[in-house]
């Protein structure tokens, strides 16, 4: 309570200030908690940060992996040999990717794996796997 000049008392016109006009302490309680919570937020930051670019690093991939795979299978129905065929399914598939190609009755088919790297000198953990079928061309040699 506070008196005004008139001798009147009245309430602290704003609350969480002490009477003086200072600012009040903060408890002892309280103390060091931002401290704590940015303790907690970042590592969690850090692990949803690590997750999204894993999550783009295996999009991409797969996506490198897709391409390939359909590059192969319109040159292997074109009727190119086997060797071109895996010369540029590989040309496009990314670093370290599995090719396979083969011609079976009106079908040319490619499949194109790769591994999903997270972070430069990381083991795979998992591998990208895409395939690709495209209808023989008439007149393209077997």
């Amino acid at each position: 309570m506070r008196c005004s000049p008139w001798g009147e008392a009245r309430r602290n016109p704003r609350p969480g200030r002490a009477p003086g006009g200072g600012a009040r302490s903060a408890p002892t309680a309280e103390r060091g908690s931002a401290t704590a919570e940015t303790a907690v937020a970042l590592p969690a930051l850090a692990v949803v940060l690590a997750l999204a670019i894993a999550a783009v690093s295996a999009v991409s991939t797969h996506l490198a992996c897709v391409d390939a795979a359909r590059a192969g299978a319109r040159a292997l129905a074109r009727g190119q040999s086997e060797a071109v065929v895996l010369q540029e399914a590989s040309r496009a598939a990314p670093e370290e990717a599995r090719v396979r190609a083969r011609r079976t009755g009106g079908e040319a088919r490619v499949v194109v794996s790769a591994p999903v790297r997270i972070m430069p000198g990381m083991p795979a953990p998992v591998r990208a796997v895409a395939t690709a079928a495209a209808a023989v061309e008439p007149g393209a040699a077997p």
